[in-house]
């Protein structure tokens, strides 16, 4: 006799396949529920996603995944380990006035460094040295410019820190952003370093996928959500495709840009995402992305602007990006949220920058590529806002069973880091709404 298949309805849609929504949708479904993901792009991975271009792994700007923060915490749970090289502090440079010095990562280079005076270098040692021990909590509504006064009398001191703070946030507003939660990034910096991931982020983004599929989520790519339908006091009912297909569900994970996720929504939950959205100040950097055939400086590796928002990094130095004697290299400019960016004066200063880290390395271009204008983050975390606590979401007042997750939202973590806590946290919230399938029919 023929066998009739019933499509179950869906209990939980996740929009969006970067990073957040991969995660959520893989923890849903590995705790029994029905699960179905839509990306509108015709990959899923979002901003995570890795280009191979003769054998060179082109991530979108420089990636760096924290080795001791809620991603790779997250990560384990779902067993997966990302493999990659930690970048060594030898063949560093800070750059002042266009001038390169040793990079201070210790005692020593701090000692023989030329960007302090002897009365900064006393001091710069000492606040590094009890940087660790700062409690970030009070911090968190006061700007990184008001903690930095506190901290240090110094102008040079101060310029030295600023700079880490932009090597460990990727921000470049230290009148707006919080100092606590810019303290906690720095404080994980220097206590574990970060990872370059081997062969791209896309490593990560294909573990996240294949765990989504192993836990039973049908993953969709070139799909568009048009909205989310919601009954009458407000509560997840339905998905509506742009095909024109609707879809039943008792939830929604909306892993999406803040504007995007308004747009999605009537009622009630799209005053409050307008409302999150246009709170959201997107942090962006310019990115100069290189392919070489091979490094004319071997041992200068990596170099961070003092008094410009400059960074250099080979990543392929510690990471298995690019073939045998050749290097990936990712500059990037920092920009100011405040500053509208000039694309052609950007990437000026980053070909300068490289210049001076690498001189004649435009004889050994394979590949290049400008961004003028890469999202970082969809939205700084600020000291009006109260810091981390006063991110938005993951719950949506006023909308049972809806969920926003991304690198703007809920309490833990900046970066990728936000973005895999929101998805974790997103998850357990709709575990708790959504009851799973009896066995018995």
């Amino acid at each position: 006799g023929s066998t009739m298949t019933i499509e179950h309805p869906t209990d939980v849609v996740v929009i969006g396949g970067g990073i957040a929504g991969l995660a959520a949708a893989a923890q849903i479904g590995h705790r029994g529920r029905r699960v179905r993901l839509f990306e509108k792009a015709g990959e899923v991975g979002g901003r995570a996603v890795t280009q191979v271009k003769e054998g060179f792994s082109f991530n979108v700007g420089p990636h760096a995944l924290y080795r001791q923060a809620e991603g790779i915490r997250v990560l384990a749970e779902l067993g997966i380990t990302p493999r990659g090289g930690t970048p060594r502090p030898s063949g560093g440079h800070a750059v002042l006035g266009g001038v390169k010095h040793a990079f201070p990562s210790g005692f020593l280079s701090l000692v023989s460094t030329g960007l302090l005076s002897l009365p900064g270098k006393l001091e710069a040692a000492k606040l590094l040295a009890r940087l660790g021990t700062i409690d970030p909590a009070p911090w968190q509504s006061e700007t990184v410019d008001a903690w930095l006064e506190s901290l240090s009398r110094r102008a040079d001191v101060r310029r030295l820190l600023h700079a880490l703070v932009r090597l460990s946030t990727y921000g470049n507003a230290p009148d707006r952003m919080s100092a606590g939660a810019a303290l906690e990034q720095v404080q994980r910096a220097l206590a574990a370093n970060v990872l370059y991931l081997d062969d791209g982020w896309q490593q990560m983004v294909e573990a996240l996928r294949d765990a989504a599929l192993a836990a039973g989520v049908k993953v969709e790519s070139g799909v568009r959500v048009d909205a989310v339908e919601q009954s009458a006091d407000g509560a997840v009912a339905a998905v509506r495709l742009s095909d024109g297909s609707r879809l039943p569900c008792a939830a929604a994970v909306l892993a999406v840009p803040p504007e995007d996720a308004a747009a999605l929504v009537s009622g009630a939950a799209h005053t409050l995402l307008a409302r999150w959205s246009a709170d959201a100040t997107p942090v962006r950097a310019a990115c100069l992305d290189l392919a070489l055939d091979a490094l004319p400086a071997a041992h200068s590796t990596f170099g961070l602007g003092v008094d410009a928002p400059l960074y250099f990094s080979v990543h392929s130095a510690v990471a298995k990006l690019a073939p045998g004697g050749g290097a990936l290299v990712h500059v990037a400019k920092y920009l100011d949220p405040a500053d509208p960016s000039d694309a052609a004066r950007d990437l000026a200063e980053l070909e300068r920058f490289t210049d001076l880290l690498q001189p004649g390395w435009r004889a050994h271009v394979v590949h290049r590529r400008f961004l003028p204008h890469v999202t970082v983050t969809h939205a700084l975390v600020t000291a009006r806002g109260g810091g981390l606590a006063g991110r938005p979401g993951p719950a949506v007042d006023g909308a049972p069973g809806l969920y926003v997750a991304g690198d703007w939202v809920g309490r833990e973590g900046m970066l990728a880091d936000a973005s895999l806590a929101s998805a974790q946290r997103a998850a357990q919230l709709c575990l708790r709404d959504v009851a799973p399938l009896s066995v018995a029919a």
